[in-house]
């Protein structure tokens, strides 16, 4: 039963204790018995009531609120309630449909490199070759299936935000407490919440007091007080003290609650409805690649519109020889490689992150990790251990180390104060909120416990509003106050002061400013500062306000979340880098600017915006603020506060990583380029919606995932162009081919260059999307949002130098075959002539020349500015495994008799063999010549 026995008991027997005292409702005062059932509403009243409902203030008087959502202290008639359900909806977060996983590889079958295989084997059908249109169908199939298995990224943001939602509640209708689903819930439902209940709506308290941990809503750990008592204020829905909202916990307590909002109403809702309204578009790599696909396209067609018409006009070729001419040039302009490579790449980037504590969700995240402008940072948990320690006490007149001497003994003032907080404290000193833990800690040091509270009488948990906690405590058979929160706080209520032999002394207006500026001092450092006092009692005080009055402030302690030790050095790396990092932090002003200081983050002093300043300031106001790149932290924020500053830094064209981790961050997390959950104390939610979850919740994994993403960055780039620079050996046998007019027969067949690409290029390309990374790799800037990925330098690399020089070697290579033997242009080589077997030896040597050239560009690709040396000519052992497949690969393909026949190949001679073994180190040679005259021409210019 989801009830528990014990406290169901309890529950019950003090609310309908109180019910049977309770003044009943009289008819004439416009609510009806407890007990009548109304007759089923027509759904246009229902509907006009839910109008009202929804537009019923909260924190309105009670009365107004009833009259609102007609209902009254006894709830509502099972009748009713159902009619509402109809007109409502249940009480359920509903999501958006999402494209299926058909129309996710339909999306990849149009991709218009596929788009391009489609015509190539539209041409080779009509061609009359459907072994080979049958080939390039399955590598359509292939490709399109991976990518699609590889990049379908579900949307389970608004699943997690269903899990907040209990299965049961417990309702007050036709005047007596039932259980029903959580689902059924409907405004106007009086709602029963207990200790250790999971709360199902939104809804005011209408008796009773709970102690609540809205972190899921609000992102602050410390436990929050409610009570029916307590007057409505102005601000947020959340800093309500009577309101309690739907998948919050109630940690103590209990109350009953008329539920105003549900499902998609409550505010639990309205964050699910703003993260399914903040979309996910296309990283900057998934953009690139779909416009080089475009440029390779254009590239591929416009040749076969120029060559085509040129080798059957003018060249005289049959129309058979033209179209296998325009198929083998549109299979050699397109990489069939490049998109399954590209995602293998990422998933082992993927891999490779989450080895140092960063879970990465979606592939291309990997890339935009690596362009990375601008990290928003949480400041507890992430900059911070976590762990609060009490660094220093101010007792009676004295501000002291906390830890005594050896053999020292507290003096009396100390004990007072270690009495205090031990007694004014719910902790356990092995777990608990970091804040109660340190101050119980110290009383512990100085021999103060005061385990399971055997003196407490009652206790006033800590108002968010007050900030302040009170307990009534009997020690040594006297009762006493005890208190402790924000020190001005405290100070307020106080009109003594302890002296240092225990005693006690009025508290002149001097002392107090002595005081204050004492608490200033230290919350400058970045500590947080507790006020605690006390005050002897008679007897247990009826009412709070008469309790905490008149007090004697015996001191304070000052706490300190120690920086995590790894943050400097990570907050140096993102200078260096040309990172800017922002903290965005739910602290006071003065301690974030503090801890920004003390790891780097800020170097004089920054210019602190409070979350309310943020949110009086217009959309532009802010972009013109971030953009002017001053040293910034943002304070007291909101949930949308995070998310203007996500879409104010994107708006100034900034790639952005933003931390979180409760509920109220998804939809922040979402809109920046990169969401960075927290996995140890973040919530599921905030998990789902997020791109990266950091396992550690550590702010130097967040650096190191962004030196990784380079890193890939870099890798993909490096094999790209390795794929690329194979485009020119492959193009220019069929554009001799098309311009000699079949004079020179082609020396490579469309079957072998699928061999090539998809075969032996396949594994040097994914080894080197390992290469480990360059050295400066975090000493230049981050790259900007519209750099390319593939750019007119890596082309004339690729195609002009490396590619035109293994397309020299090549030809070199096929020539020499066929000139051995004996052949001459226009001399034919078909099936049954002499020279047949020269020619499949010929485009054989093509085939092996372009995978030895292969070799020495896989060398040469490895570093794009540094020599070879600098990173070790053997330290990817995974590319010299890539090579050997290769060699192995064409190997299996020339020397094994079926894969001869279906190829066309037949091995050289040995003389010819031995010519390959000279092709890489020219290829390798001749770029690492124009990487050092590059590295010597900047040098000089320094």
């Amino acid at each position: 039963m989801w009830w528990p026995r014990r406290r169901h008991d309890a529950t019950t027997s003090r609310i309908e204790r109180a019910e049977a005292t309770r003044t009943r409702p009289e008819p004439g005062n416009g609510r009806k018995p407890a007990r009548w059932v109304p007759e089923v509403s027509q759904p246009g009243i229902v509907a006009e009531r839910r109008t009202a409902g929804g537009d019923a203030d909260p924190r309105a008087p009670l009365a107004e609120l009833y009259a609102a959502l007609d209902s009254g202290p006894d709830g509502l008639a099972t009748a009713e309630a159902r009619s509402r359900l109809t007109g409502y909806g249940r009480n359920e977060l509903r999501r958006q449909r999402r494209r299926g996983w058909w129309r996710e590889l339909g999306r990849q079958v149009v991709h218009p490199l596929a788009l391009l295989l489609w015509v190539a084997a539209a041409l080779a059908w009509v061609a009359g070759t459907p072994l080979l249109a049958g080939a390039i169908l399955v590598v359509i199939a292939l490709n399109a299936l991976f990518a699609s298995v590889q990049e379908r990224q579900a949307e389970r943001a608004v699943e997690a935000l269903t899990r907040y939602l209990p299965r049961q509640a417990r309702v007050r209708r036709d005047g007596r407490w039932q259980e029903i689903p959580a689902a059924e819930l409907v405004p106007g439902d009086i709602l029963a919440v207990c200790e250790g209940d999971r709360i199902s709506a939104d809804a005011r308290l209408v008796d009773g007091s709970v102690e609540v941990d809205l972190s899921a809503l609000t992102g602050e750990s410390q436990p929050v007080y409610r009570s029916a008592d307590a007057p409505s204020a102005a601000g947020g829905p959340t800093e309500a003290a009577n309101l309690v909202f739907s998948g919050t916990n109630c940690l103590g307590g209990e109350a009953r609650a008329l539920v105003h909002a549900t499902g998609m109403g409550t505010e639990l809702g309205r964050i699910a409805a703003l993260s399914q309204r903040v979309g996910r578009e296309e990283s900057p790599l998934e953009k690139q690649v779909r416009r080089v696909a475009w440029l390779i396209a254009a590239v591929a067609v416009g040749a076969g519109l120029v060559f085509f018409p040129i080798g059957v006009l003018a060249a005289g070729m049959p129309i058979g020889d033209a179209f296998a001419f325009a198929i083998g040039l549109l299979v050699a302009n397109v990489p069939e490689g490049l998109l399954p490579t590209i995602t293998l790449a990422l998933a082992v980037g993927v891999r490779g992150l989450a080895r140092v504590g960063a879970v990465v969700k979606r592939l291309s995240a990997v890339e935009t990790l690596g362009s990375t402008d601008v990290i928003c940072t949480d400041k507890t948990g992430t900059l911070t251990e976590n762990r609060m320690r009490v660094v220093a006490v101010r007792a009676a007149d004295t501000l002291r180390d906390p830890a005594p001497g050896p053999g020292e003994r507290p003096d009396p003032a100390l004990c007072a104060l270690a009495v205090a907080v031990a007694a004014c404290n719910n902790a356990d000193p092995d777990a608990g909120d970091p804040t109660e833990v340190a101050p119980l800690r110290l009383a512990a040091d100085l021999g103060v416990t005061d385990a399971g509270h055997p003196g407490r009488r009652t206790q006033y948990p800590f108002d968010p509003k007050l900030r302040l906690m009170s307990t009534v405590d009997e020690r040594d058979g006297r009762l006493s106050l005890h208190t402790k929160g924000a020190p001005e706080e405290v100070l307020a209520r106080c009109t003594r002061v302890l002296a240092p032999d225990g005693g006690d002394r009025p508290l002149d207006e001097a002392y107090r400013t002595e005081l204050a500026a004492a608490v200033t001092a230290q919350a400058e450092q970045g500590r947080r500062v507790l006020g605690v006092a006390r005050r002897p009692l008679d007897g247990v005080p009826e009412r709070r306000a008469e309790a905490e009055r008149d007090l004697t402030f015996l001191g304070f302690v000052a706490m300190v979340d120690p920086p995590r030790p790894e943050v400097p050095e990570a907050v140096a790396r993102c200078h260096t880098a040309g990172i800017r990092i922002i903290m965005v932090t739910g602290d006071h002003g003065r301690t974030a600017a503090a801890i920004a200081r003390q790891v780097g983050i800020v170097r004089g002093e920054p210019t602190v915006v409070t979350g309310d300043q943020l949110d009086a300031m217009s959309p532009d106001r802010l972009r013109h603020l971030l953009g002017e790149r001053r040293e910034v932290v943002f304070a007291r924020v909101s949930p949308e506060a995070k998310l203007h500053i996500a879409e104010a830094l994107r708006a100034n064209h900034e790639v952005v990583a933003m931390t979180g981790d409760g509920v109220n961050d998804a939809p922040a997390l979402r809109r920046a380029d990169i969401g960075v959950a927290m996995g140890r104390t973040g919530t599921d939610v905030t998990r789902e919606a997020a791109t990266m979850v950091l396992t550690d919740d550590n702010f130097a994994t967040i650096v190191a995932a962004v030196a990784a993403g380079r890193r890939v960055y870099d890798n993909v780039r490096k094999f790209i162009l390795y794929i690329f620079a194979h485009a020119t050996p492959e193009v220019v046998p069929f554009l001799i081919f098309a311009l000699s007019a079949g004079a020179v027969p082609l020396p490579l067949t469309v079957l072998q260059i699928l061999a090539i690409d998809l075969g032996t290029e396949t594994l040097p390309a994914l080894a080197l999307g390992r290469e480990p990374a360059e050295p400066g790799l975090m000493d230049r800037p981050p790259r900007r949002r519209s750099d390319k990925v593939v750019n007119a330098p890596m082309l004339a690399r690729a195609w002009g130098f490396l590619g035109l020089i293994s397309a020299a070697l090549v030809m070199a290579g096929f020539f020499a075959v066929l000139l051995r033997a004996g052949w001459r242009p226009g001399a034919p080589t078909g099936p049954g002539t002499p020279l047949h077997d020269a020619y499949r030896e010929a485009t054989t040597m093509t085939f092996l020349g372009i995978v030895s050239c292969q070799v020495g560009t896989a060398f040469a690709a490895r570093t794009e500015h540094a020599s070879l040396r600098s990173v070790g000519v053997f330290s990817n052992r995974l590319l010299l495994w890539g090579i050997a497949f290769e060699i192995a690969f064409a190997a299996l393909i020339v020397g094994v008799p079926p894969a001869q026949d279906v190829f066309g190949t037949r091995p050289p001679e040995p003389v010819m063999l031995a010519l390959l073994l000279a092709f890489p180190p020219i290829v390798w040679g001749a770029d690492e010549l124009r990487r050092a005259a590059r590295r010597h021409y900047k040098h000089s210019l320094i």
